[in-house]
């Protein structure tokens, strides 16, 4: 079991990745914007954090750059989830830290495999 963090300001997302990785045996919380995201990961310090790009008060981006650069909290890895579908999106999604990529609509089974593949790491 793995302490997970989704961060999203949708509800109805969260609360659909949040049952399929607590249905998959994880410690799962949520918050809603990126600043008490942030807040979140530095004091819990999860295995693994499930990050939206767009958000009220500070996007996903800069929460992974925060992250990053917190020599505390590295070994926390990022999956980031975003309807930004763009190659260069994703590559500014790569260079600002997250370890993957999953891009909105998405299959909950699918995301649940990209975050066993990272925990598996």
């Amino acid at each position: 079991m793995a302490s997970i963090l989704i961060v999203d300001d949708d509800p109805d997302i969260a609360l659909l990745v949040s049952h399929k990785l607590r249905t998959a045996g994880h410690d799962v919380a949520v918050e809603v914007d990126g600043v008490a995201g942030l807040e979140a990961i530095r004091r819990s310090r999860p295995d693994l954090v499930v990050l939206d790009w767009m958000m009220p008060r500070m996007n996903g981006l800069d929460v992974c750059v925060e992250v990053r650069n917190d020599g505390s909290i590295t070994a926390t890895r990022i999956l980031l989830l975003t309807a930004k579908a763009q190659e260069a999106d994703l590559e500014r999604a790569y260079a600002s830290g997250a370890d993957a990529y999953v891009q909105k609509p998405f299959s909950p089974r699918e995301l649940a495999a990209q975050v066993e593949a990272l925990l598996a790491r």
